[in-house]
């Protein structure tokens, strides 16, 4: 009796978990074709939200966008500190109550002391230094903290370092003062064309980084200023002041950083949506905009280029980000092969020329004021021609000025040839912040993956500081009465190394104006040769 009742209840069960397992299948087609749905809606806000940036003038992302263009602005204010303070150094050798204090004495005139060969070659790379270990620090450190807090402990720490800078008493110690004060510039400079490059709309990417170019131009014009008005004072204050003046710069930025928002890039590769969608709302007019959707089309470039790993400085050297890597790093080596230590230069061929020192500084500061204006010009220039276009135009265009330079210092030495080293040595600073100076800094905030931006700036500006450290030593060698007294001949040295640049740029550099995230990514994945990019298509709906 009870085997039948057994018998009986087994076919029940058979059907009741039937029934369930029916019921489970259900469900999970239910729940992934809510999934498929839920994918479809956020990549058709992607969509849109890529189409509408696309379709923007410069001047109608301005009107959507006006807080990010703001911080951007303040963000770029962060470049003014290590424009002040490597200008700053220079300023000092020439300054004769520095020379007293510090240099070595030639004859009763303490004025006259003269700062050693040694100390002079310290203090033009000190900084460096530091800003070298700075910017190995800041893309780990982004990468953890985000944008706003590793710039924040960025100017904390300078606050400090400026002290053991003011109350020096040795050479050792301000050597070793300045490489402090550089690693908070390595975190400034490596944030800062990342931050401005992720919080504006693509219309406004060029000039937004770009502003990078103009606030190392005011620099040098604030520290040039400076160092003008107290050059006649034989007590040290006339360089303890222009020490003190830093402290006018981190605590206000601080402040102001304090109360910008964090990346919402960054945000969305940590995952906090709902904070990038109130990051993307402080970021330009709520009537205008539609956050949701513009962290939906981040959300889409994230997940493309989402992998299991945390972001590590490795990844950099592997794959399509190997080539990626390799243009930020050339971008950032070229700026110190192709005009920018002539720029640095201008008030030596001033001084060649004839012109009294006094005249040759305030022809620096003229040069340095020229340089600001042209930086804004290429905003136009750069947005509406591209990036890769200026940079090669700009490029071949130092190259013909700097054979030109050696041209004018080989024909002997007499007031014409002088002059016109001198007028050289203006045009080469000023048409450099005119291309490829400019552009340079667009190209860095575009390239790099997104999850690999804040590792990938860090690594370029690395490349930037490992060049210029012989390149300074060369320049100086060269100018040197007592070295390779090239004079103008220097320019051959120069258009040989723009030349090579401009070579690998052409074949190597593509052009991403107009490009979103997405379709850079693509284009990389996919091997665009670099003189293809302009006139490739993507697909909207293409994700690789």
């Amino acid at each position: 009796m009870a085997e039948s009742k057994a018998q009986e209840a087994a076919p029940e069960a058979e059907k009741e978990v039937r029934v369930d397992n029916a019921v489970d299948a259900d469900e999970k087609l239910d729940h992934k074709l809510d999934e498929k749905a839920k994918v479809a809606d956020y990549k058709a806000d992607a969509i849109e939200a890529e189409n509408a940036e696309h379709n923007m003038t410069v001047l109608q992302a301005v009107r959507e966008y006006p807080m990010a263009s703001f911080w951007a602005f303040v963000m770029s204010f962060t470049i003014i500190m290590e424009s002040y303070d490597v200008f700053l150094c220079n300023n000092f050798l020439a300054l004769g109550a520095f020379r007293a204090k510090y240099g070595q004495p030639v004859d009763d005139n303490p004025l006259n002391n003269v700062i050693v060969t040694k100390w002079q070659s310290a203090l033009s790379v000190s900084g460096q230094l530091g800003a070298l270990v700075g910017v190995c620090l800041a893309g780990s450190l982004t990468s953890w903290l985000g944008y706003r807090y590793a710039t924040l402990t960025g100017l904390m720490l300078l606050n400090v370092f400026i002290f053991a800078f003011y109350y020096a008493e040795s050479m050792p110690v301000i050597f070793a003062a300045q490489i402090l004060e550089g690693i908070p510039w390595g975190i400034f400079i490596a944030n800062a064309p990342a931050y401005c490059s992720e919080i504006v709309p693509i219309p406004l990417r060029a000039p937004c980084t770009q502003m990078l170019q103009m606030f190392w131009a005011i620099g040098s014009i604030i520290v040039g200023a400076v160092t003008y008005s107290y050059q006649g004072l034989d007590s040290p204050i006339s360089y303890k002041m222009p020490i003190a003046l830093q402290w006018m710069f981190p605590t206000p930025l601080a402040v102001l950083i304090f109360l910008a928002p964090e990346s919402p890039w960054w945000l969305v590769r940590k995952g906090r949506l709902q904070e990038a969608e109130h990051a993307v709302g402080r970021l330009g007019r709520k009537s205008r905009l539609n956050a949701g959707e513009t962290v939906a089309m981040m959300r889409r470039v994230v997940e493309l280029e989402a992998t299991a790993k945390a972001p590590s400085y490795v990844e950099l050297f592997k794959g399509t980000d190997l080539y990626r890597t390799l243009i930020v790093c050339g971008v950032y080596a070229a700026q110190n092969l192709t005009g920018n230590l002539i720029a640095n230069q201008a008030v030596y061929f001033f001084e060649q020329a004839g012109m009294s020192n006094k005249t040759a500084f305030a022809m620096g500061l003229i040069t340095s004021a020229l340089q600001m204006i042209f930086v804004m010009l290429s905003w136009i220039l750069t947005t509406y021609l591209g990036r890769r276009t200026i940079y090669l135009w700009g490029s071949a265009i130092n190259v013909i000025f700097l054979i030109a330079l050696g041209i004018a210092g080989s024909v002997g030495r007499s007031n014409a040839s002088n002059l016109a080293q001198a007028s050289l040595g203006l045009i080469i600073s000023v048409l450099f912040t005119l291309g490829p100076a400019p552009a340079s800094w667009v190209i860095i905030g575009e390239t790099s993956a997104i999850r690999l931006r804040p590792l990938t700036t860090g690594v370029g500006r690395a490349a930037y500081y490992i060049v210029e450290f012989p390149c300074i030593f060369l320049a100086s060698w060269m100018l040197n009465p007592e070295g390779g007294n090239l004079a103008g001949r220097c320019g051959y040295v120069w258009a040989a190394t723009g030349f090579v640049c401009y070579v690998l740029a052409y074949f190597f550099l593509p052009e991403m104006k107009h490009r979103s995230y997405r379709e850079i990514d693509i284009l990389f994945k996919r091997k665009v040769p670099a003189r293809k990019w302009k006139e490739t298509v993507v697909d909207i709906d293409d994700d690789e």
